[in-house]
């Protein structure tokens, strides 16, 4: 479950601004502002009885570090400071955990939150039976096209709200539902101003305007769209699926986004068997993600490799496909991450929480591996090393739990127990 050795970490963000008791605040604490920096008074949260660290060197000396009875010391947006609260060092501030669990804010490392429109339909049709294709994402496109930046924004930041109150201190997002130069760059620079994790995906599927022509549209995303993407982005992506993009365009497209200074990031092997695993491999790949249908030749190339399997039960749950065997894939020693999908065709939830229970109900996981997975595994999918973990050095982006335990995200699955979030040091949930 280790993972490998990630490159240094990007810029650190700056920090949100603190929480104003609304809702609106808290979509602003997500902004990335130079104006919003956290204050460099030192907070001592003490009385923790179980502190998740992420760090095998601390506490029981499991991948999760879990130390009981411990407090952590905060300076500005960072850790300082973790250990058995007795021993805890004199700050400005204390904040009393009250016997409950603090583990490190949940990192989404996978979701699609600029797109308008609502397709339920869509969704309740499927619960009676009619199966998901790739197609449905174009009912997204047109209402993305049709829509203001305004309302593009407005939607974003109110999943960013609800994902926060829930535990997500950091989240990648991508574009892909406009597929056009104008509307997949506005997609991005409306994202950039949210996050630094951002991933362009002119690539999510072959655009209506080139239904006729996909080698023109393979074209279209690796020239005068990638021109106009690559200043708003970190990463590429590709959806290499049947009713997407194969093996081929796939590698084209990546290979165009490497060229271009973006890192890949590949949709693989989520609908049927095929080459999106191997090709995110070949290509040294944050994460190949959805990782649904394998074969033992993929479990193997994921294992020897940095790429990071980024599993998505939130779709299977939405799609009732597969679940992907995540205990498979551990047990091969792969790195393995867990994240929302949030998007609104096949997976429209922000919470981790949810994913987490999905991920040890049906999936095959402990509770102890899929908590280390949204955590430590999603800032592994970004190859970051100062998030996902609560250790000195790190961004103080913490969870208090109202449970004694990191445990009962999946014991008690639906409860709201996220009861407090800091994000960069400062308090925003």
């Amino acid at each position: 479950m280790t993972p490998g050795r990630p490159p240094p970490p990007p810029a650190p963000e700056p920090a949100p601004t603190p929480d104003q008791a609304t809702e609106d605040a808290m979509s602003n604490a997500t902004n990335v502002s130079p104006a919003h920096s956290a204050s460099t008074a030192s907070t001592l949260i003490t009385n923790i009885a179980a502190l998740v660290t992420n760090d095998p060197s601390s506490g029981d000396g499991s991948p999760l570090g879990l130390v009981q009875d411990a407090a952590v010391a905060i300076e500005g947006d960072r850790v300082v400071w973790t250990g058995d609260q007795s021993k805890a060092p004199a700050t400005d501030n204390r904040v009393d955990a009250g016997g409950r669990a603090v583990l490190p804010g949940f990192v989404d490392s996978h979701s699609h939150l600029v797109f308008a429109g609502d397709r339920t339909q869509e969704f309740n049709a499927r619960m009676s039976g009619r199966a998901y294709s790739a197609g449905g994402i174009r009912t997204t496109v047109a209402a993305t096209r049709a829509a203001t930046d305004a309302e593009l924004e407005a939607g974003l930041t109110r999943y960013l709200a609800e994902a926060l109150r829930q535990g997500t201190t950091t989240f990648e997002t991508k574009s892909g539902y406009g597929l056009t130069v104008e509307d997949e760059a506005r997609a991005l620079r409306i994202a950039a101003a949210h996050t630094d994790e951002v991933t362009y995906l002119g690539a999510h599927i072959v655009s209506p305007d080139y239904a006729d022509d996909p080698a023109g549209y393979v074209s279209l995303v690796t020239g005068e769209m990638l021109d106009a993407c690559a200043p708003y982005a970190r990463w590429i992506d590709v959806f290499c699926e049947k009713g997407a993009f194969d093996g081929d365009q796939a590698r084209a497209i990546l290979t165009a986004g490497k060229a271009k200074g973006l890192h890949p990031r590949v949709h693989a092997n989520q609908l049927s068997y095929g080459p999106g695993v191997q090709l995110a491999v070949e290509l040294d790949a944050a994460s190949a993600d959805h990782c649904t249908h394998l074969t033992a030749e993929d479990v193997d190339a994921l294992a020897n490799s940095r790429t990071v399997a980024t599993l998505l039960p939130g779709a299977e749950f939405s799609t009732r496909a597969e679940w992907p065997n995540a205990r498979r894939l551990l047990d091969a020693g792969v790195t393995v991450a867990l994240s929302t999908d949030c998007n609104p065709g096949s997976s429209f939830t922000s919470s981790v929480p949810f994913c987490i229970a999905l991920a040890v109900r049906d999936m095959g996981m402990t509770p102890d591996e899929a908590v280390w997975s949204a955590t430590a595994g999603g800032a592994a999918a970004l190859r970051r090393e100062d998030i996902g973990r609560i250790a000195p050095g790190a961004y103080a982006d913490l969870i208090l739990l109202d449970a004694p335990s990191h445990v009962h995200l999946a014991y008690r699955p639906g409860v709201p127990l996220v009861s407090g979030v800091w994000r960069r040091g400062a308090r925003v949930a």
